[in-house]
């Protein structure tokens, strides 16, 4: 699942790209609000951290513009400041979840899920493969009701494929999503390949996560051969 930081402290933003990406999501950074705006009108983001606080232009007005332009991407803002003006300033524009510095990265952590649970139309971020079901917000897999315990690169891995169901995904796709500071290492990607299939197919003796030799993987609805 990929996320748009917006914020141009650049430790900060390196900081919440290393954390983000330890939970398995693939974490996009702009340092100003015109690179920002232009990533988030470009990029297909699942939520978008925006600094209210940014040069050219602040960072109200880029939750303004992409709100006017009908982007409804959930929104988390980060400021410094904490008035109840603020805040409200912040939610009229179209944020959806506010959050002031410095924050707890627990919180904001809990603040993305929380976002991505709801989205814009409510509900929780569900993708399916036959029995195999990903909770994307809850970053939790199950196979035929049986809770698998996956890593956050494995889930990852477990979300592209899933978002394409019986699609072949090459590696060099996967590298970039999962890894996309990695890109030349197919090493990574085959064996998170081979990690992931125990546990979701030869753990429960299936057979959904299959390789296209020289090409890529694909996930696959598997019951059929049952």
């Amino acid at each position: 699942m990929r996320l748009l930081v917006v914020e141009d402290e650049r430790e900060l933003a390196a900081a919440l790209r290393r954390g983000l990406g330890a939970e398995g999501f693939t974490v996009d950074l702009a340092y100003d609000g015109r690179e920002g705006l232009w990533m988030a009108r470009t990029g297909r983001y699942a939520a978008i951290v925006l600094d209210l606080m940014l040069p050219q232009p602040n960072g109200y007005k880029v939750c303004q513009t992409l709100r006017r332009e009908g982007d409804e991407t959930p929104i988390l803002v980060l400021t410094a400041k904490d008035g109840d003006y603020d805040q409200a300033e912040a939610l009229d524009t179209g944020a959806d979840d506010y959050l002031t510095k410095p924050f707890s990265y627990v919180v904001l952590l809990a603040r993305v899920r929380a976002l991505l649970r709801r989205g814009r139309g409510g509900g929780s971020a569900l993708l399916s493969v036959g029995d195999l079901v990903l909770d994307v917000a809850a970053r939790s897999c199950r196979r035929a009701g049986t809770a698998v315990t996956l890593t956050p690169r494995e889930f990852a891995v477990a979300e592209v494929l899933a978002r394409r169901p019986g699609e072949v995904v090459s590696k060099s796709e996967l590298l970039h999503h999962v890894w996309p500071d990695d890109v030349e290492d197919v090493n990574l990607v085959e064996a998170s390949i081979s990690r992931l299939r125990r546990k979701i197919d030869l753990a429960f003796e299936r057979d959904s996560l299959r390789t296209v030799r020289g090409v890529g993987y694909r996930l696959v609805d598997d019951r059929a051969a049952l």
